[in-house]
């Protein structure tokens, strides 16, 4: 298996992890990259995938629907059946001090990483994210994959960032930094240079479709491959339908991991 060295870095520059000392390198893998989503409603289905995918996978991905429909349970549920970690993306978006509560709230089950939208900037998430009980990551949502160029220039976008989206990915990424976020997450077309700005901010990039896998009416905009995003400097990747949606699910995982690996 070809592996990586990867060494973790705190806002500051200083290698770092919450499960390692500092100055630490740590061995990362192919399958370490890949988050897989649970996007279903239901605990049964979610464990499904869990059990399917536990040794395949690095992260299982709760998002709205399933943490709205099971909440704090399915969580514990994925904890006593794999060491995967957990990606809770809510997607917080709220005033300072409500957003600052629920992320703690959220942080006592330890997630590896939450989401959140940090428009306001200033620091308001530096004290959570110094504090948080599970030594959880706040990870900030630059620019959803769903949207281009045009949604901007409904929404009132100035040109400069409606003609290069990736002007206002990095515009968000300096905010998500000065607000106190670990890392941001954004599309794989952003990740060069985001990390060429801010190396020691932690990427994670959905819209990820390897070479091999055809699926229909997507609506992802702005996709890569896996292979592509790990080399531009991804730190993780979400990939959901090529894998949900392959005949063996679990081989599709692997394929993953080894075109990651491909890159490593």
């Amino acid at each position: 298996m070809c592996l990586r060295l990867v060494q973790r870095r705190t806002l500051e520059g200083e290698a770092t992890d919450s499960h390692f000392p500092t100055g630490s390198i740590i061995m990362k893998s192919g399958k370490e990259y890949i988050i897989f989503p649970l996007d279903v409603s239901t605990y049964d289905e979610a464990m499904k995938y869990v059990t399917l995918l536990k040794d395949s996978v690095g992260l299982f991905k709760v998002g709205l629907e399933l943490f709205a429909s099971q909440g704090p349970a399915i969580l514990i549920g994925i904890r006593e059946i794999t060491n995967a970690r957990v990606f809770l993306d809510l997607k917080l978006h709220d005033i300072p001090e409500t957003m600052r509560r629920a992320f703690l709230a959220a942080s006592q089950y330890s997630p590896e990483f939450i989401s959140v939208h940090c428009d306001q900037g200033d620091g308001f998430l530096a004290e959570a994210a110094k504090s948080n009980p599970g030594n959880t990551k706040i990870m900030a949502i630059t620019l959803l994959t769903s949207i281009n160029s045009k949604n901007l220039a409904r929404l009132g976008f100035m040109d400069e960032y409606v003609k290069d989206l990736s002007r206002l990915v990095l515009l968000r990424a300096q905010i998500a930094k000065e607000a106190g976020c670990h890392g941001i997450v954004c599309s794989g077309q952003e990740v060069a240079l985001v990390k060429k700005e801010m190396s020691d901010m932690l990427v994670l990039t959905p819209g990820i479709r390897p070479a091999w896998s055809v699926i229909s009416k997507d609506d992802q905009k702005r996709i890569v491959t896996p292979a592509s995003a790990v080399k531009n400097g991804a730190d993780y990747i979400v990939v959901g339908r090529p894998i949900r949606d392959a005949k063996d699910p679990g081989d599709a995982a692997k394929k993953v991991a080894e075109e990651i690996e491909s890159v490593l």
